[in-house]
């Protein structure tokens, strides 16, 4: 099979110009947060969380943001995900993916954007097929057709596509009819005392009959109680994320060493 090559912009051409911070007018790190798998009982995943260089929240980093320096941020914390998580170890647990969200209005070709993500995984040794882009259900998109493209790329490059906060945006099971992710992510509005809310129980029980159904993983977020949690392994859902299991751990991974 011969493989198409595309025009590589200037702006994306390695992941070397996308890690110098100095083309951005503030820095970052992450903090990592655990995905546990409960039938497992390890990790699942890290979902990595933009974190300001002195502690600063997400929300206060991504107010830096303009449409001046979207693109180019979008492209550093790929690499930078990528590159601190292996050098925290991420990739020594057996098959632990390492979760990014991503902007995909930031996103002008997907063929050429991810490039910078490839070469960094290639670089840092992170295998591409543990990688999983998220994009928030909130996020005001320029374009289905333009996330459409994007999920397509990525699922040919062999990487995991994810629908972040189901349930808290604008587009609910719409989106999911038109884009099929390998995991969705029910936002933690649902989940707070579903153990004891009916209401709440059966639009996650319909989330998951509709997932099941269509082959697709689901982390439920935002876990804090015994109770939560119990409740939403008795329905069926494995993978579990949220304060009840550990924060988001800055430039570490917690519980890291469960399962080794």
């Amino acid at each position: 099979m011969t493989s198409t090559v595309f025009p590589i912009p200037f702006e994306a051409a390695s992941c070397a110009s996308c890690r110098d911070k100095a083309q951005l007018p503030f820095d970052f790190t992450m903090a990592f947060q655990p995905i546990m798998d409960l039938e497992l009982e390890r990790p699942f995943g890290y979902e990595a969380l933009v974190r300001g260089v002195d502690g600063q929240s997400a929300a206060t980093v991504l107010s830096w943001v303009d449409d001046a320096h979207r693109y180019r941020f979008d492209q550093a914390c790929r690499v930078k995900a990528i590159e601190l998580a292996s050098r925290l170890g991420l990739t020594d647990l057996p098959g632990c993916r390492l979760s990014i969200n991503f902007l995909p209005n930031a996103v002008y070709r997907p063929e050429t954007c991810i490039r910078a993500t490839m070469e960094a995984a290639a670089t840092f040794g992170f295998p591409h097929d543990r990688l999983m882009f998220e994009v928030t259900e909130g996020e005001q998109l320029a374009s289905a057709e333009h996330l459409q493209s994007i999920f397509d790329v990525y699922r040919r490059q062999g990487l995991i596509t994810a629908i972040d906060d189901f349930g808290a945006g604008y587009a609910g099971l719409n989106l999911l009819a038109r884009f099929q992710p390998h995991v969705l992510k029910i936002d933690m509005e649902l989940i707070r005392n579903i153990n004891l809310d009916p209401v709440r129980q059966a639009i996650v029980c319909g989330i998951v009959l509709v997932c099941q159904r269509l082959s697709i993983d689901i982390v439920a977020e935002g876990i804090e109680t015994g109770e939560e949690s119990a409740f939403l392994k008795s329905v069926g859902v494995r993978y579990q994320q949220g304060y009840l299991f550990a924060r988001p751990g800055w430039e570490t991974l917690p519980l890291s060493s469960v399962g080794r």
